[in-house]
C-alpha cells in the first residue's frame, strides 16, 4: 500500500498526486449532474400543465414533500453504501457502481414518466449512497503518511464540487427552461456517464488505493477495532437497540407518509396524539426517543470522549440550521426565484447581466481548463483513453457555454431563467 502512495505523489499537479485531480473532475461531472437535475426538480413538478414548456402542475406543498424526502434520504443512504466499500467492493468499486446507477437514474427521469421519474429518484439515492462517501474515503487513504498535505488535496476536492455545482445548474437549467425538461434531465446523465468513464479509464492509476479489501487487511482492521473496544468498552444494550429500531421506523415512517398522503392522499399515520396528527407525533417520538439513546450512550462514556461527542454534538445542532437553509435552495428559494421575482431585463440593464453572465461563466471555465492542460501532461500516457473521456466532457461543456452566450447575446432583451439564481450559491462558496 505504501508503494502505491508512493508511485501516486510520483506525478504531481499543482503539488498534490495526479490521482487527485482524477478525482476532482469525477466529482465534478457527478455534481454537474447531481444538483444539475436537482434544481430542475421543482420547477418540473410545478410547471402549469398547458404551457409551452409543460410540467406535472402539483401543488407546492405536494412537490416540497417529495424533494423533502428525496433529499433525507440522500443523507442516510450514504451510511449504507460507505458500509459496503468497507467490508465488500472497496472504495474505487463503490464509485464505480454508484455512477452506474446514478447515470440510469438521470436516463429514466430524462423519460419524463410517472413510473421512470420515481424509479429514477429512487435510483439517484441509492447511487448517490454508494458514490459520496467512497470518493473522500479514497482521498483519505491516498494521504495516510501525508497527513499535513490532506487539508489541501480536500480544499481542492471541494472546488471540483462547487464548480460542478455551479455548471450543472447553469446549463442543465438553461435547456431545461428554454428548450424541454428532458433536455436538462438527459445532460444531467450526460455527464454523469462521462464522469464514469473518466474514472473507470483511470483506475490503475491508483494502484491499490481504494481496492477491494483483502481478507487480511479486514482480520487486521477488525483486530484494531477489538484492541480498541476493549479500552473503552462501551457495547450496545438491549435497550440501545430499541431505541434505535424504533427511532429509526419512526424517522423513515415519517419520511415515506409525508410526501405519499400528499400526492396520493393515502396517510399510513392516520391519528391523533395528544392533539397532534399522526405524522407529527410519530416524528417527534422518533427524536425524543433518538435524543434518549445519544445521552444515556453519551454518559457511560469516559469523560474525555464524553467532551468529545459533547463538541460534535454542539457542531451537530449548528449543521443541522445550516442544512435547513442550504436546501431552500432546492425548494423555496427557486419558486420564489421563478414566481416573485422580475426576471426579465432590457435596455443597458440586459446588457450588464449578459456581460456578468459570460464573465462569471467562462474565468473559472478557463481556470479548470487550466487544470486539465496539467493533468494531461503528467498521465497522457499513463492513462490516455481517460483523458479522452475527460477531454470529451471538457469539448461538450465549453460548446453548450459557448452556444448558451451566442444565444444570450443575440437576444434583445433577457429573461433571466429561475435556476440561474441558484448559482450564486456555488460561485460564493468558490470566491470564498
Amino acid at each position: 500500500m505504501n508503494t502505491d502512495i508512493e508511485n501516486l505523489f510520483k506525478d504531481r499537479v499543482l503539488g498534490h498526486p495526479a490521482g487527485l485531480m482524477i478525482l476532482f473532475f469525477t466529482e465534478m461531472w457527478e455534481r454537474f449532474s447531481f444538483y444539475g437535475m436537482r434544481i430542475l426538480l421543482v420547477l418540473f413538478l410545478t410547471a402549469p400543465l398547458l404551457s409551452d414548456n409543460p410540467g406535472w402542475e402539483w401543488p407546492r406543498e405536494n412537490a416540497l414533500a417529495l424533494i423533502g424526502t428525496y433529499a433525507s434520504l440522500l443523507y442516510l443512504t450514504p451510511i449504507i453504501g460507505g458500509h459496503i466499500a468497507d467490508k465488500i467492493t472497496g472504495y474505487k468499486g463503490a464509485v464505480i457502481i454508484g455512477c452506474f446507477i446514478m447515470t440510469l437514474g438521470h436516463a429514466s427521469m430524462a423519460l419524463e414518466m410517472t413510473w421512470s421519474f420515481y424509479l429514477g429518484l429512487a435510483l439517484l439515492v441509492v447511487g448517490t449512497g454508494f458514490f459520496k462517501p467512497n470518493m473522500t474515503a479514497i482521498i483519505s487513504e491516498m494521504y495516510k503518511g501525508k497527513e499535513s498535505k490532506k487539508d489541501g488535496a480536500y480544499t481542492i476536492f471541494y472546488m471540483g464540487v462547487n464548480a460542478g455545482a455551479f455548471f450543472g445548474m447553469m446549463l442543465c437549467g438553461y435547456l431545461a427552461e428554454n428548450y424541454g425538461w428532458s433536455w436538462g434531465f438527459g445532460l444531467a446523465g450526460i455527464f454523469m456517464f462521462l464522469g464514469m468513464m473518466q474514472f473507470w479509464l483511470a483506475r490503475s492509476l491508483f494502484g491499490k488505493v481504494g481496492a477491494k479489501p483483502e481478507r487480511k487487511e479486514k482480520q487486521e482492521a477488525q483486530a484494531a477495532a477489538t484492541s480498541s473496544d476493549e479500552e473503552k468498552l462501551n457495547p450496545f444494550t438491549l435497550f440501545d437497540k430499541v431505541l434505535i429500531a424504533v427511532s429509526a421506523i419512526g424517522g423513515l415512517l415519517y419520511l415515506f407518509n409525508d410526501p405519499v398522503s400528499k400526492i396520493s392522499n393515502s396517510n399510513l399515520l392516520s391519528f391523533e396524539l395528544l392533539g397532534l396528527d399522526g405524522s407529527n407525533a410519530t416524528v417527534l417520538t422518533a427524536l425524543i426517543l433518538f435524543l434518549i439513546l445519544i445521552i444515556t450512550r453519551t454518559f457511560r462514556y469516559t469523560t474525555v470522549i464524553r467532551d468529545r461527542i459533547i463538541a460534535v454534538a454542539i457542531f451537530g445542532i449548528f449543521t443541522i440550521f445550516f442544512f435547513a437553509a442550504f436546501e431552500q435552495s432546492l425548494g423555496s428559494m427557486t419558486l420564489y426565484a421563478r414566481d416573485y421575482t422580475n426576471r426579465s431585463l432590457v435596455g443597458s440593464a440586459s446588457m450588464i447581466f449578459k456581460v456578468v453572465d459570460a464573465l462569471l461563466t467562462t474565468v473559472p471555465l478557463i481556470v479548470i481548463t487550466w487544470v486539465l492542460y496539467l493533468l494531461f501532461k503528467k498521465t497522457y500516457s499513463r492513462i490516455p483513453m481517460s483523458n479522452l473521456a475527460l477531454a470529451l466532457a471538457f469539448v461538450g461543456i465549453w460548446s453548450l457555454v459557448i452556444w448558451r452566450l451566442v444565444d444570450k447575446f443575440s437576444q434583445v432583451g433577457n429573461e433571466v431563467e429561475a435556476s440561474w439564481f441558484a448559482i450564486l450559491n456555488s460561485f460564493f462558496i468558490i470566491t470564498l
